[in-house]
């Protein structure tokens, strides 16, 4: 039997040093690694391989890691953001540009790593669910992980809205903690006092407003959210 090939990891960073390091502790616990320096080494890369996700740099000379996110952006590759500056208003600018998760520099490799396999996580067995639901008109391919609002108009979803979207309409009508859809969504390796989850909830709801002044993901001040729809399993 052939052996499944190993996930794949872009490091994206214009220090080699820092580049070595994760680079090598990643495929010490079991991971397929490449490098670049920046983001136009990045494209060549991309222009040949497709990788499982990207851990990408904030701050690089020439293109800059919220430029490289924003053109990222609904191409369904999972981005894992560093930076060396601590500013909270990068790292939400960045969330809302479609990272899925975002570490300050210098990161532990440990939390890297903790952090990837919770992005990468996916449920075991996807051929047991539906190809896709529909509610309120809307139309979420669970295969190809695409959103078709009312007009029949692709919305682009990054890898941490898709994952949020699809708890929600696998739990229609039931209010989930804010822990409960950081677990469910982002994995249980995820950190509780993380602020992206607040992040991709107002995103994936402003994805979510096709001006029928309907909001389908209501706030329960005190427990946490739900969905407000009925959900058509096909």
């Amino acid at each position: 039997m052939q052996a499944e090939p190993l996930p794949r990891i872009l490091v994206v960073d214009d220090e080699p040093s820092l580049r070595d390091v994760l680079c090598d502790y990643l495929d010490q616990h079991g991971y397929e690694t490449l490098q670049a320096g920046s983001a136009t080494e990045m494209d060549r890369i991309l222009a040949r391989s497709r990788p499982d996700l990207i851990v990408l740099d904030l701050m690089m000379p020439g293109e800059d890691g919220l430029s490289v996110c924003r053109r990222l952006s609904g191409k369904g590759l999972p981005i894992v953001m560093l930076s060396a500056t601590g500013d909270e208003t990068d790292r939400i600018i960045g969330l809302e540009l479609g990272a899925d998760d975002y570490l300050p520099k210098p990161c532990n490799p440990r939390e890297l790593l903790a952090r990837i396999r919770a992005v990468l996580r996916r449920p075991r067995d996807e051929t047991a669910d539906p190809v896709a639901v529909r509610f309120a008109g809307w139309r979420l391919d669970l295969v190809r992980r695409e959103l078709t609002n009312p007009r029949g108009e692709a919305i682009a979803l990054s890898t941490g809205e898709f994952n949020l979207l699809r708890t929600f309409v696998e739990n229609p009508g039931r209010i989930l903690t804010r822990d409960q859809l950081l677990e469910r969504a982002r994995g249980p390796d995820a950190d509780v006092f993380d602020r992206a989850m607040d992040v991709q909830i107002s995103r994936l709801r402003k994805k979510l407003d096709d001006g029928a002044g309907r909001d389908l993901i209501v706030t329960h001040r005190g427990e946490g959210y739900l969905f407000d729809a009925r959900v058509e399993r096909r």
